[in-house]
């Protein structure tokens, strides 16, 4: 007999009968985990870092009922607000894996906070996982009804005739308006003086009594006092229009696109939150958001509801976070 059929032979007799008899299956693609599968397994909540009422909450509310049914789990709104959103942010950031807690919040927390901010007690990019983009509040600027200027060419050429002499209000440094008026400053080779609030009531007082010149504000907010006829609207800082003011010019129209400010909302997790409940959340929430009740809802508050996904989101983070950088770098702003 060959040596090589001795050696074949040799190794048939040695092997158990149970394993001629039944050959290893080929190895399976490795599934998620029955716990990662499962999410949620009971009722999930969603921080939101602002007070009740406010454009965030009015989000993260038409949400909720929808994302509930498709996760089959009730979603509550939990607002906690404080430190620029920090407070809130840190509560998910810092939450386990299976916390079943998630965020809605603005670009404030997602890119105006990590541009402008060296010390946060969360690393954004590690404890934050953005799952999807929510919705579009684009910013627009207000003056009094009365105001002498009609477009804002004519404002910017008063701010550069007399630098500083115009006032606008902020909420606070590092807010969305802070930033806004900075980029429209720097764009345009004018200079405001920035007037910090807590809030747009209190700024829209004062716009109002005269105590500011003009005001940075979501269309959410302004529009309501633009169709009463209180406010004049010179211009949405965008260079796409705003559905809640279709009539006011944009920032494309004036030639500043570098001046655009995307003021929008989105939802995360914390960055513990395994991939495949990642992505069931990503996908239900885009069921959710595709919803006609939540659509109108937020249309209603002249929002644009305007679903991205995690893979798009990143990117638009990633550059809104090195744009701002430069912006607060060149206007000087500093945020402690």
């Amino acid at each position: 007999m060959r040596p090589d059929r001795r050696r074949l032979l040799a190794g048939l007799l040695l092997t158990p009968a149970c394993a001629l008899a039944n050959p290893p299956a080929p190895s399976a693609p490795s599934a998620p985990s029955a716990k990662a599968a499962a999410w949620p397994t009971r009722p999930v909540r969603v921080v939101v870092p602002f007070a009740p009422g406010g454009g965030t909450d009015i989000v993260a509310r038409a949400l909720a009922t929808a994302l509930g049914t498709q996760l089959g789990q009730p979603v509550a709104v939990e607002n906690k607000p404080g430190g620029a959103t920090i407070i809130g942010a840190d509560s998910v950031a810092k939450a386990d894996a299976d916390a079943h807690v998630l965020l809605v919040s603005g670009s404030t927390t997602f890119t105006v906070n990590p541009a402008l901010r060296q010390r946060l007690p969360y690393d954004p990019a590690r404890d934050l996982l953005p799952v999807a983009r929510l919705a579009r509040a684009p910013l627009v600027l207000v003056v009094r009804a009365d105001a002498p200027w009609k477009t804002l060419p004519e404002l910017l050429a008063a701010a550069r005739a007399k630098p500083g002499a115009l006032a606008h209000a902020s909420f606070g440094p590092g807010s969305a308006p802070q930033l806004a008026a900075a980029l429209l400053a720097l764009q345009a080779g004018a200079q405001f003086l920035d007037v910090p609030y807590k809030g747009s009531a209190p700024a829209l007082t004062d716009l109002l009594g005269g105590q500011l010149q003009f005001l940075i504000d979501t269309a959410a907010s302004a529009a309501p006092q633009v169709r009463a006829g209180t406010l004049r609207a010179l211009d949405v800082l965008d260079t796409r229009p705003s559905a809640a003011l279709p009539d006011v010019p944009t920032l494309a129209t004036l030639r500043l696109p570098g001046a655009s400010f995307d003021a929008w909302y989105g939802l995360a997790a914390p960055g513990r939150l395994p991939a495949a409940a990642r992505e069931l959340l990503e996908r239900a929430t885009q069921r959710a958001l595709s919803d006609p009740a939540v659509q109108a809802a937020l249309r209603q508050q002249a929002m644009e509801p305007a679903f991205a996904g995690s893979a798009a989101l990143r990117p638009l983070i990633d550059e809104e976070i090195a744009r701002y950088r430069m912006v607060a770098a060149r206007a000087r702003l500093v945020v402690e």
